[in-house]
């Protein structure tokens, strides 16, 4: 994969300008899709994947329960879990998030209940025993989980996705231009971010204004703020108006595809791109191919207000 930054490019015969950038785009996408294939086959991948794969996928109703007891909460498992399966206690003195586990237990075939309430219900079924019963769910109880933050011990497999390169003229430029994209954006102190591990976020100001605003964690990598920004307002232009979740990795290829692409032209270092890209589906590569054209308007886009401030 590409690991080193590059000097930016430039287009700057007026006549050839569209066809060049069309051009070039459509190499870095085509190396971009490379540098995923690349990537989920690494063995970095394929042990931040087994490490994602042992954590459970949440119902939304513990996902709201998780999220009203610890906002920040990015990764939870019990107590045990935490012990056995990730090396990794948790702190002395933490509070539980509560959620609501499945009981699974021997159901009757009839009423449904585990052997006990069986029998204390009007059920009158007979014909197997309770030890021949199969599997299922009878209920819920209360279970303690703690989230990552809130544990100390092995570190958890990262993936690399930070930009690099010299961008303290780059953000101040990206700031101005959204002005000319008509977006409301907003660098936040990290002390006062409230959105967890996301480095930015493109949201409704209100339920009744149709501006896009983007909101960004400062951070000291000026680069890496740079391409969250230039991602944030992939989204902004892309799919402000769309709800569908289904649609979700498929937004995050497009907006994550349209950073590394403007990232690079600039002379940022966006391999990281790649990482992160393959962290969403396995058909990912296909579908950065597939939106193409949504993926090089939308660079070409920002690019052409971008570099002429």
């Amino acid at each position: 994969m590409v690991t080193a930054s590059e000097p930016s490019v430039s287009f700057e015969e007026t006549d050839t300008r569209h066809d060049e950038m069309h051009s070039t785009i459509e190499a870095w996408i085509d190396e971009l899709v490379d540098d995923v294939d690349e990537a989920q086959a690494s063995e970095e991948f394929q042990e931040w994947l087994n490490v994602q794969s042992r954590f459970h996928d949440y119902s939304h109703r513990n996902t709201l329960l998780i999220k009203l007891q610890c906002p920040e909460a990015t990764k939870v498992a019990g107590y045990n879990t935490w012990r056995n399966e990730f090396d990794r206690y948790v702190q002395e003195g933490e509070q539980a998030i509560w959620i609501w586990a499945p009981i699974i237990t021997k159901q009757c075939p009839e009423c449904e209940n585990s052997p006990s309430y069986h029998e204390q219900s009007d059920c009158d079924y007979d014909e197997t025993p309770p030890e021949e019963w199969s599997k299922g769910l009878v209920g819920f109880k209360p279970t303690a989980v703690f989230d990552v933050s809130q544990t100390e011990g092995e570190p958890l497999p990262e993936l690399e996705t930070e930009a690099a390169g010299d961008a303290d003229d780059l953000v101040p430029a990206l700031l101005d231009a959204a002005t000319t994209l008509d977006i409301d954006v907003r660098v936040v102190n990290a002390a006062e971010w409230e959105h967890g591990d996301a480095k930015g976020v493109c949201k409704h100001r209100n339920l009744h204004e149709c501006q896009p605003v983007v909101e960004a964690k400062d951070r000291a990598n000026q680069a890496d703020l740079a391409v969250t920004l230039i991602h944030e307002y992939a989204h902004a232009l892309l799919h402000f108006d769309v709800d569908d979740d289904t649609e979700r990795a498929k937004r995050e290829v497009e907006a994550e595809a349209v950073a590394y692409i403007v990232g690079r032209f600039l002379g940022l270092d966006t391999s990281g791109s790649a990482f992160y890209l393959a962290a969403w589906e396995n058909d990912d590569a296909e579908v950065i191919q597939d939106r193409l054209g949504r993926i090089s308007s939308t660079a070409q886009e920002i690019i052409g207000i971008v570099a002429e401030d």
